[in-house]
């Protein structure tokens, strides 16, 4: 597979975002949550304006959009807009892979040669870091972004090569029983960003498709096992194939999910203040 190919800030990019979410978390809401707003209403953190997902669209590069949607999706299809984007459903909500997965025919049906990978509930990343992250497929094949955390507990951490190449990333369950002296090596966190060749990772796609991973989830007042799918595979995958693997770095609080009331609350004071030039 030819791997290096040079970046153009004009040159269109297809983007995959990750819309399908409920936030189980966010207690009294049950529409998605990449619906809820970045400027509160006087009455409500779950009412107001600019929702989340519109901010991440409008910082992509310009290219095609595929949004994939579940939960209310009928909701997310009013408000971006048919004309903004294709909609693609995942019929279970069984992780990331699943919703790369899901989005195949649209990547399939593009025809830009990169492919950036995001969630619409990470809103405050800028567009220059798309770009930047954009740019480091001039030398690999899958780049990721990442942070330095200021603790790194419950984070997938980057396992680098000698030269500074993302050989995997390795779950806090595994890393958390490292040696102090393994775990200082591993400073970088996965932020769950991607950018990618496209034709590459469809390869990778079909790969992924036959390693379901075996989860057990609380379902009520008992725990049910699951098939999911983690996009953190195609790392490992496409490492040990001898491709290139990328990442580059930016703030944490430019990275940080909403999963939560207090999230929500933090990422509307940010968006306040970045809309004041603070």
């Amino acid at each position: 597979m030819k791997e290096w190919c040079i970046v153009s800030e004009s040159e269109p990019v297809a983007s995959v975002v990750f819309a399908a979410g409920k936030g189980s978390r966010m207690v009294g809401f049950d529409g998605n949550k990449t619906l809820l707003p970045l400027i509160p209403g006087a009455s409500s953190l779950y009412q107001g304006d600019r929702p989340m997902l519109m901010e991440v669209l409008g910082n992509l590069t310009p290219g095609p959009r595929g949004v994939v949607v579940n939960h209310r999706a009928e909701d997310v299809r009013r408000i971006v807009g048919e004309e903004n984007a294709v909609f693609l459903h995942q019929p279970v909500t069984n992780g990331t892979g699943g919703a790369l997965l899901a989005a195949k025919p649209f990547l399939e049906s593009a025809s830009t040669e990169m492919v950036v990978i995001t969630m619409g509930d990470v809103p405050l990343i800028r567009p220059e870091s798309y770009m930047r992250l954009i740019e480091s497929l001039n030398a690999a094949t899958l780049a990721l972004l990442a942070f330095e955390p200021a603790d790194k507990a419950q984070y997938g951490l980057l396992e680098l090569n000698g030269e500074r190449r993302v050989r995997r990333i390795v779950e806090w369950k595994y890393w958390k029983d490292y040696a102090a002296e393994r775990q200082a090596g591993l400073r970088y966190c996965n932020a769950g960003v991607y950018a990618a060749r496209r034709l590459p990772l469809l390869h990778y796609m079909d790969v992924l498709a036959g390693m379901p991973h075996h989860v057990e989830k609380r379902r009520g007042d008992r725990f049910v096992t699951i098939e999911e799918f983690f996009i953190t595979d195609l790392v490992e995958l496409m490492s040990g194939d001898g491709l290139s693997v990328a990442f580059t770095c930016v703030p944490e609080e430019e990275v940080a999910g909403v999963d939560a009331p207090e999230s929500l609350r933090r990422a509307q004071e940010r968006y306040a203040l970045r809309k004041a030039g603070r």
